[in-house]
């Protein structure tokens, strides 16, 4: 595993803007979910899901373009 897996890594001025623009889409989509799926386990599972995958965004954002962690 590399050294900054768990490691806070700062991001740059324009990768913040770009995980607030995908964290503000994720809460958008998050919340037409949450009007339009019936209560149960499958839209918790799905609004689950959402969440890591907005979590998962904001990594991508600040890793190398072939996917390898800043340093």
């Amino acid at each position: 595993m590399h050294l900054s897996t768990f490691a806070y890594l700062q991001p740059t001025m324009e990768q913040k803007e770009a995980m607030d623009r995908t964290r503000s889409a994720a809460k958008d989509y998050c919340d037409l979910l949450y009007q339009v799926l019936p209560d149960g386990p499958d839209k918790t599972y799905i609004l689950r899901k959402l969440r890591e995958v907005a979590m998962w965004a904001n990594i991508a954002i600040t890793r190398n373009p072939d996917g390898s962690p800043r340093t």
